[in-house]
């Protein structure tokens, strides 16, 4: 897709919606800053209850995999979003009830580990069989830390935070007005075309995610990490920034 539309001078787009979203944004930016320290540790979960055998999610050849390339590709793409690195190292293992006809083909569970140049870890579930949680948390070496729950629904996403003082604990939740995440993609995208700029979640950006989805899957199969290549450029593979962001 990638050489296709550079060959035939178009543009190509990921969809996103998280890295256009402005609680996420405010968050990214709180990571970034480092005011509160150095984010050391994320949390991040993502997981819905799918009861339906025949539903196309459960289909390999519809689907293409289980909860990872669905729904655990939020907490993978938004950590490195958040960080604005690369992981170069990956630990997972996968997991599906023995004899549930919804997991015949693709997997029910996958827990697996990141490991960030810059010292970050990130620890992430997901999976087809629980109740719905979408949620994630950063946290600092001087121990305070932010995060959204829910963080990655349509709508609905709420910011919390909290740091310490001494012995005493201060929580914080900033707010911040809804917006339509589609149409924020749009508008980007319009821009793009307009200006003749790069998207900021060009195919490359995608592209990065499938390889660490398939070191993901690998690590778990041989049950034992994976190392990745190791990139230090910060947003090694995203273009141009959303107008709101300067």
């Amino acid at each position: 897709m990638i050489d296709a539309c550079k060959a035939a001078n178009v543009k190509l787009m990921i969809a996103y919606r998280i890295q256009y979203e402005p609680k996420n944004r405010f968050v990214k930016e709180w990571v970034r800053n480092k005011e509160k320290g150095n984010t050391k540790l994320i949390e991040m979960v993502n997981t819905q209850h799918i009861g339906d055998p025949t539903q196309w999610r459960l289909n390999r050849k519809l689907a293409g995999g289980g909860s990872l390339p669905d729904i655990g590709l939020y907490c993978l793409n938004t950590a490195r979003y958040l960080l604005g690195e690369e992981p170069f190292w990956v630990n997972a293992t996968t997991y599906s009830t023995l004899n549930d006809p919804r997991f015949k083909e693709v997997e029910e569970a996958v827990l697996w580990q990141m490991k960030f140049p810059r010292g970050a870890l990130v620890n992430c579930s997901t999976s087809y069989g629980v109740h719905e949680a979408r949620r994630y948390k950063c946290m600092t070496d001087k121990g305070a830390s932010m995060g959204l729950d829910p963080a990655f629904p349509y709508y609905g996403l709420k910011i919390e935070g909290d740091y310490a003082e001494g012995k005493n604990l201060f929580k914080h939740y900033p707010t911040i007005p809804d917006k339509d995440q589609f149409a924020l993609e749009m508008d980007h995208f319009s821009q793009c075309i307009m200006n003749n700029q790069t998207p900021y979640t060009p195919g490359e950006e995608g592209l990065q995610d499938h390889k660490i989805m398939e070191a993901i899957y690998q690590s778990a199969r041989e049950s034992k990490p994976v190392q990745l290549e190791r990139i230090d450029k910060i947003d090694a593979f995203r273009g141009t920034p959303p107008k709101s962001e300067g």
